[in-house]
């Protein structure tokens, strides 16, 4: 059973119902379903599929699709000798279906665009000098290295300019598809164990479908992140690896981002990573957000200024316990649950969950249906004022702005007195930014509600996230 993700697949179907020939590409984070989806739509409708071989040379590549164009009948006696002759006989394998629709699958297709290998020629060829003629092909192709497939495909200024006619971005589960995942699996998890389970895995299905039934969360964690033989323990190399020819600058670069809760502009990320060269920095971290691994958010006030925060939580919680950790607990996180390491890190996760959840936080503010957009804003310390940091401020059409104070709790949170200050502390330096025209309004952002005790009168709305 597929969980959510309604929208692509219908988008899929409508392709597939296409009186054209149409180029779907897939695209999103490792491990988020891309092929599943697919297989799942499509079933036992694929005329071909074939999935490129991770590190694979061009040797290796070609003999794979020979093995799959075998694998969906097709006689391939020998195995071709470049892409160009790959494709050849792709096309024939597609003229001899008695299919209405072929549908042609391609996954992994970065992995096949080995050095010099003259793949992106080739496929070029065979779109545009064939199958977009036609009115009964259906091609997607996916890949996790989502850089390659805008930079080679959706920014190419050669022959497949504007050829892919669908994109599928396939985002991770939101919090309320992985409850429902959960549910389907008979996993027994409170609201807040999926929300702690989505700091620690976000909405990954891969991760989510390796919990075991009948464990704690805890002890879930333990099993596939803590123990010698956990599935997980090495995800996090495996990951950046997977997707980066060269990863080191890019685990750098997430590193600083891990290390730095309020975020970072590209000159302060090119400071701590070391490195001269501003543009690779910039390839860099266009590549980590279109993988969806950082969010930029753009600064308030400001047309080119933007601040960097690390988004992925499997990478953030990976640096915050496991990078450095040298205890060889098997059972660090059970024995962590009630540590202050453990209860600090909950807050900051908080705030990354509430980010991959800015949709939910507006409709429960009644502004869905209003232009509305999100910044970080910060102001320095200057002649005696304090300065101030805002990680999420929703700048909304109807001059109203909302200052969105994050807080994770376990039971109603306590607004305190080192709240309002430091909170009025950012408004009145936001209104100095902001001038008279725009109304500010203080929103909590918490687990479980505010407490009608201490200074609540302060705040002027709320989210209640687990509601």
């Amino acid at each position: 059973m597929i969980i959510g993700r309604s929208k692509e697949q219908r988008e899929l179907q409508e392709a597939f119902a296409s009186s054209e020939s149409r180029f779907v590409a897939v695209y999103g984070r490792r491990r988020v379903g891309k092929t599943f989806l697919v297989r799942q739509t499509f079933r036992d409708r694929l005329t071909f599929a074939h999935s490129g071989q991770a590190r694979g040379s061009l040797r290796e590549q070609l003999y794979g699709w020979r093995s799959s164009l075998r694998d969906a009948g097709y006689k391939a006696d020998t195995t071709p000798a470049t892409w160009l002759e790959a494709f050849d006989m792709l096309k024939d394998h597609i003229r001899q279906s008695s299919a209405a629709k072929k549908v042609v699958f391609i996954d992994e297709m970065p992995w096949l665009d080995t050095p010099r290998s003259g793949f992106v020629n080739a496929l070029e060829f065979f779109w545009n000098g064939w199958a977009s003629g036609r009115d009964d092909v259906l091609l997607i192709v996916c890949g996790s290295a989502t850089s390659w497939l805008v930079n080679k495909l959706f920014r190419n200024h050669g022959g497949l300019h504007n050829r892919v006619t669908n994109r599928i971005d396939l985002k991770p589960f939101t919090m309320d598809e992985c409850e429902e995942f959960a549910r389907s699996r008979g996993l027994a998890l409170s609201r807040y164990d999926i929300l702690e389970a989505y700091m620690v895995f976000g909405g990954v299905p891969f991760y989510w479908d390796m919990l075991e039934r009948g464990k704690s969360l805890a002890q879930n964690i333990d099993t596939l992140l803590f123990s010698d033989s956990g599935a997980l323990r090495h995800e996090f190399n495996e990951l950046y690896h997977s997707l980066f020819k060269a990863p080191d600058l890019y685990i750098k670069a997430v590193q600083a981002l891990g290390s730095n809760t309020a975020g970072m502009t590209r000159e302060e990320i090119i400071s701590a990573v070391k490195t001269d060269s501003s543009g690779t920095m910039t390839t860099v971290l266009d590549d980590l957000e279109n993988c969806g691994f950082i969010r930029r958010l753009p600064v308030l006030g400001k047309k080119i200024a933007a601040t960097y925060i690390l988004i992925d939580n499997f990478t953030l919680f990976y640096l915050k316990f496991i990078a450095r950790n040298t205890s060889n607990d098997p059972q660090f996180w059970s024995h962590a649950y009630n540590s202050s390491t453990r209860l600090s890190w909950l807050g900051l996760a908080f705030e990354r969950v509430c980010f991959q959840h800015i949709d939910k936080i507006k409709a429960a503010l009644g502004i869905t249906g209003i232009v509305a957009n999100v910044y970080s804003w910060r102001a320095p310390s200057v002649e005696g004022k304090r300065g101030a940091q805002i990680d999420m401020l929703i700048d909304r059409a109807d001059n109203m702005v909302n200052v969105c104070e994050m807080k994770f709790a376990q039971g109603e949170y306590t607004v305190t007195a080192d709240d309002e200050r430091n909170i009025n502390n950012k408004v009145a330096r936001l209104m100095e930014t902001l001038g008279p025209r725009k109304t500010v309004t203080v929103t909590m952002v918490t687990t479980y509600g505010i407490a009608h005790a201490g200074r609540w009168n302060m705040v002027h709305s709320e989210v209640r996230f687990l509601e």
